[in-house]
């Protein structure tokens, strides 16, 4: 351990490994610890036996849920955008080759007490029972617009700047409902609270594109994909990467103390008596506390059903998001859903999550609109977790603290944080165009 590195990276959650796998492409000599001896950090996806020991101590799980192997309950549970960054990332580093991916079956969308699929597409709006007739045709030409728009083409802008114009003001042109804001606000763009009304349109514009594209992409009934056994294969993946390129591992290193010179710049971590040397540190908030602040909480629920969601038509994977409005609350909930398809639990189980950013010190109260849609459960366990972001100044002393991960039950605001810290370690933006596929199969033989 004695040797010297261009990165040390602490932790291996997602957003950790998948840095350490760009960074070992880029060349750069990178050794990967963790105090832990599993792969995953606060990401990682646990098995029965796992998940009884940390919601109810040594309890041992009863028999009739099945075997505790056939379990892989995510901690944080979230779907990828079939054409969002996460995936299009993958496919950059040729990660796809470790992990084998599934459609998720349904996305839906809470809306005046009932559950809804969300219409993405100008054909689906017109057949939704989510809106009214004369809603729908005002509806249609409103996705009509927004899947004709093309940013370098001024033809499709019908007269307006979305650089300029608000949300807001686009939405009134089209003279559409409170409610049908609110599923194309939440469950197509995928903004968590209301404060894109009165930002620039061309961001909404973009995720409803993208949302639409991801749709297309599988031809299935969601725009989210979802890993086989979980998403602790993700974290994995990016590992094998990071090797492939000559990164290092040092999995269940006890106490890793980031250690750091005269001018306050990061120097190396010690771990064991021994310390590695080297000029980065990347890290999740946990290795150096001192260097976060708290802001905000995520509550969570996690049930282990015999039954898809109802309401949901017999989805076996499915997301339902709650926007706030019609919760009363200042964010959105999410459920996600995942079953015996996706191999995360025995055949005939499914494991549901309700999620939200806190915002009372009641979560099992604050949580009960998303579990009342879940119908009988078989059990439940509630976690409650910090969220934390970076507050030093990475270019004084060189320390890349990542953001703990949102409520959200999507990627995109996981990934976004990834690549915004890849561009302050290596001053470089990814190209996500570039297929790295042949080069990994270069460096393998």
């Amino acid at each position: 351990m004695d040797e010297e590195y261009d990165v040390i990276v602490l932790g291996t959650g997602l957003k950790e490994c998948i840095l350490s796998g760009l960074l070992s492409v880029d060349g750069l000599k990178v050794l990967h610890m963790d105090r832990n001896d599993y792969y995953g950090g606060d990401s990682t996806s646990l098995n029965l036996n796992q998940l009884w020991k940390k919601f109810r101590g040594e309890d041992k799980p009863p028999a009739h849920l099945g075997a505790s192997r056939d379990y892989n309950v995510d901690m944080v549970p979230k779907f990828m955008m079939a054409n969002g960054t996460l995936v299009r990332t993958l496919i950059h580093t040729d990660v796809t080759k470790y992990l084998s991916f599934k459609a998720v079956d349904g996305s839906y969308v809470f809306s005046s007490g009932k559950i809804y699929k969300v219409p993405a597409t100008d054909m689906e709006a017109l057949k939704s029972s989510l809106m009214g007739l004369f809603e729908k045709r005002r509806a249609r030409n409103f996705f009509i617009y927004v899947q004709d728009y093309d940013e370098a083409n001024p033809q499709t802008h019908q007269g307006l700047d979305l650089t300029r114009v608000t949300t807001r003001e686009l939405i009134a042109k089209y003279g559409l409902s409170a409610d049908t804001v609110d599923f194309i606000g939440h469950a197509l763009a995928l903004h968590r609270d209301d404060l894109y009304l009165d930002e620039p349109a061309l961001d909404t514009v973009k995720r409803m594109k993208l949302y639409a594209e991801s749709l297309a992409r599988f031809q299935g009934g969601s725009p989210y994909i979802y890993p086989l056994y979980g998403l602790g294969e993700l974290p994995q993946g990016f590992a094998r990467l990071s090797a492939v390129y000559g990164g290092t591992y040092m999995l269940n290193k006890p106490e890793c103390k980031v250690e750091f010179d005269m001018e306050g710049k990061v120097c190396g971590v010690t771990s064991e008596g021994e310390t590695a040397k080297c000029k980065k540190v990347v890290c999740d908030p946990s290795y150096l506390p001192n260097k976060v602040r708290k802001i905000g909480r995520v509550i969570r629920a996690i049930a282990i059903m015999s039954h898809p969601i109802p309401n949901t038509n017999e989805s076996h994977s499915v997301q339902i998001i709650l926007p706030q409005k019609q919760l009363g609350r200042k964010s959105d909930m999410y459920v996600f859903c995942c079953s015996y398809t996706h191999n995360v639990a025995p055949r005939g189980k499914f494991i549901a999550f309700v999620s939200a950013e806190a915002e009372t010190d009641n979560p099992q109260a604050e949580l009960k609109p998303g579990v009342d849609l879940l119908g009988s459960v078989d059990e439940i366990f509630y976690d409650v977790y910090d969220r934390y972001e970076p507050v030093n100044e990475p270019s004084l002393d060189n320390c890349f603290v990542s953001t703990s991960y949102d409520a959200t039950t999507h990627f995109e605001t996981t990934v976004t944080d990834v690549l915004n810290m890849y561009t302050m370690i290596t001053g470089k933006t990814i190209d996500l165009s570039v297929d790295l596929s042949a080069a990994s199969a270069a460096e393998e033989y």
